[in-house]
């Protein structure tokens, strides 16, 4: 691939690795690894708490974000997280946050 025909997206897991009950180290590492066998043609560097991947510019983000979901089913983890499309000038990628749980208590 030349530089042109690639682009790069950045997946940050920090919430993930530090939530109290479920989050290891081993969470960020199981999703790179599952994000490179769901997509051969990616490749995944792991920089302390994001995970940078390289694709080609063919393929959509939104494959991406399928497969996170994918990994966080696969997990049990779907009713914890969600991976949020974020965006800034010079980055763009996902993150993945806790869901917000809202109990209500009747008296």
């Amino acid at each position: 691939m030349s530089k042109a025909e690639i682009k790069h997206i950045i997946i940050n897991v920090k919430e993930l690795i530090l939530a109290p009950k479920v989050g290891k180290e081993q969470n960020a590492d199981d999703l790179s690894r599952f994000l490179v066998e769901q997509l051969p043609q990616i490749e995944v560097d792991r920089n302390g708490d994001q995970l940078e991947i390289t694709m080609p510019e063919k393929l959509s983000k939104k494959a991406v974000k399928l497969r996170i979901k994918k990994f966080l089913h696969q997990k049990n983890l779907f009713n914890e997280f969600r991976p949020i499309l974020y965006r800034t000038h010079e980055l763009e990628g996902y993150m993945i946050k806790k869901r917000k749980v809202l109990e209500l208590s009747y008296y």
